[in-house]
């Protein structure tokens, strides 16, 4: 069928939609909801015979779904109507939430249900849980209501109230009044959701010393304690604030914008808040003890058996210099452990999405911080691709972008979660590239496919990484069952008795391409490019770089979108 995606955002819930349609034979469009006669545009060049909205928050135009079947993907139960669906599952603590496919009517969220999908609400952010049990809970439904669609005897079942299964309903949207934090009587568990809820937008608005910021993110903390609403810690960026029973990290902080001022953007709390944080301890933790505790922090490291498992999850997947130089020296201390298997990645959500914009675009000199953050990341990957002496494979429980994806192939395997989509491509930030990706990926999937993902700037689903070659294994379930499903598999690589002579080949296949071709000079090659991309005047990356980080909405569907 030929199905036109709509969507306010190309946002990674319609990046999975997209990628499995194509999987499946579909014919696939996309137009972003910038406006009704742009939408109206978008249909009659597609000429559709399905219409599905993963991610919308806008109505569809009445002369559209009235000649054209057009599917909503609602990310609440049967029954539940309102823009904020997500943020009472999590504010009410559910423990089970779901996600309903239903057709386009007058009446927003109110029309014949096509699908509808439960699942467990995890205790983590919103955007997370979005991105994964959500995520899975939608592509499940919107699969089963394009199927049900493409049959032709399918019948839509009405919105009744008065059937056991429908108990959802009407909510309002989620302001700041149900949101806001009374430090002096909420306790740790109420904070956290209120926390979750907002992330990562849009925040949950607070003051701290006189100022009024949005905060994003929240997390536990075991030991530390101080007054309620006080800054009593920092780590790495975050902030640590005292709760009537406790105490909870917050990593990043927007300021509210003052009318007539500047745009504000999420940025780590410490730096955000600066010379205000006079007097407040760095309180370090060290990624072999946060590995057992109840603290928050972006890098942890375990071992079982002969495998080590360095961890480490990045707001949003961005990674700055400060933090690539982090998880650089953890690397190191993790190589140099007694182990023959290391297994990067976080526990779910995102695996890396390179560079940090928002740093970036924060610093005095833009140009001269995106050069930092580029040499940082290609230290880290040179790390990876010199190891020699033990097998390195990067598990992608969630999604990976441009520096991220070459940061993943540069480990000797690549496993992925099904779920997983990947963006192996600069372009769309006006960027060449670096990573060493001139070395690994044509390594990987040959020079033409190379050059096909990264000029096409189109996702990339975890089956068809697997057939290119992108990575090596797949595995299907939730993010806990990839997890447990990747300690088996490597407790099984570091005892087979082929190990050692892995390690050989891995070893003189190096010395090989060393000598053929040495890393430097791949780097050098790519750093010319992105030296060019970061300082040329007539560069498109600034201007990018800045829409990006202050959510600037295009003008039109990109012509690579529209298929």
């Amino acid at each position: 069928m030929r199905i036109l995606l709509i969507a306010s955002a190309f946002n990674s819930l319609t990046q999975r939609v997209h990628t499995e349609l194509r999987d499946r034979g579909h014919t696939v469009g996309v137009e972003l909801a910038l406006g009704d006669d742009t939408v109206r545009a978008g249909v009659a060049r597609f000429r559709p015979d399905l219409i599905l909205a993963p991610m919308l928050t806008r109505a569809i135009p009445e002369d559209i779904w009235t000649q054209h079947t057009v599917l909503i993907v609602h990310p609440g139960p049967k029954g539940d109507r309102g823009p904020s669906s997500l943020d009472w599952a999590i504010h009410e603590a559910a423990p089970e939430w779901g996600v309903t496919v239903l057709q386009a009517v007058a009446e927003m969220d109110a029309g014949p249900i096509w699908a509808s999908v439960p699942f467990t609400v995890q205790p983590c952010g919103k955007s997370e849980l979005y991105r994964n049990e959500a995520a899975d809970a939608a592509v499940e439904a919107a699969l089963l209501a394009v199927e049900r669609f493409e049959s032709g005897w399918f019948a839509p079942e009405p919105l009744d109230y008065t059937r056991w299964d429908v108990q959802g309903r009407l909510r309002p949207y989620h302001t700041q009044e149900f949101r806001r934090i009374d430090w002096s009587a909420d306790d740790t568990a109420t904070v956290l959701r209120k926390l979750r809820s907002a992330d990562s937008q849009p925040g949950v608005l607070d003051e701290l010393y006189g100022q009024e910021y949005f905060l994003h993110g929240g997390h536990p903390e075991d030991e530390l304690r101080g007054a309620p609403g006080t800054v009593i810690a920092t780590r790495d960026g975050a902030i640590c604030r005292g709760t009537v029973d406790g105490a909870v990290w917050i990593p990043q902080l927007r300021p509210r914008r003052t009318p007539g001022g500047p745009a504000t953007f999420k940025l780590p709390a410490a730096q955000v808040l600066g010379p205000l944080l006079g007097g407040v301890p760095e309180v370090p933790v060290q990624p072999a003890v946060a590995a057992w505790r109840e603290t928050w922090s972006e890098i942890s490291y375990r071992e079982a058996g002969s495998v080590g498992y360095l961890e480490f999850a990045f707001p949003s997947g961005a990674m700055s210099t400060w933090q690539c130089r982090r998880l650089l020296a953890a690397y190191r201390e993790a190589v140099a452990r007694p182990t023959s298997v290391l297994v990067l990645g976080p526990g779910r959500d995102f695996f890396s999405n390179g560079i940090h914009l928002n740093v970036i675009e924060a610093a005095p000199d833009q140009a001269e911080e995106s050069w930092a953050n580029i040499n940082a990341m290609d230290d880290l990957v040179e790390a990876i691709l010199t190891t020699t002496d033990k097998l390195v494979v990067s598990a992608l429980a969630g999604n990976a972008a441009a520096g991220g994806v070459m940061l993943a192939i540069a480990a000797d395997e690549v496993w992925c979660r099904e779920s997983a989509v990947l963006n192996p491509h600069y372009r769309l930030m006006g960027l060449y590239g670096s990573e060493y990706w001139t070395y690994t990926l044509p390594r990987r999937v040959g020079p033409e496919q190379a050059e096909r993902l990264t000029t096409a700037a189109l996702p990339v689903g975890a089956r068809e990484a697997r057939e290119l070659g992108l990575v090596d294994r797949t595995e299907a379930g939730n993010a806990a069952e990839f997890r447990a499903w990747t300690a088996r598999e490597a407790a099984a690589l570091a005892d087979s008795p082929e190990l050692s002579a892995r390690l050989l080949a891995k070893k003189r296949q190096r010395a090989e391409d060393e000598a053929a071709k040495p890393l430097a000079a791949y780097r050098a090659e790519e750093l010319t490019h992105m030296r060019r991309n970061f300082l040329a005047p007539d560069e498109p990356y600034h201007a990018l770089r800045q829409n990006f980080v202050h959510k600037v909405c295009p003008t039109r569907t990109p012509e690579h979108l529209q298929g």
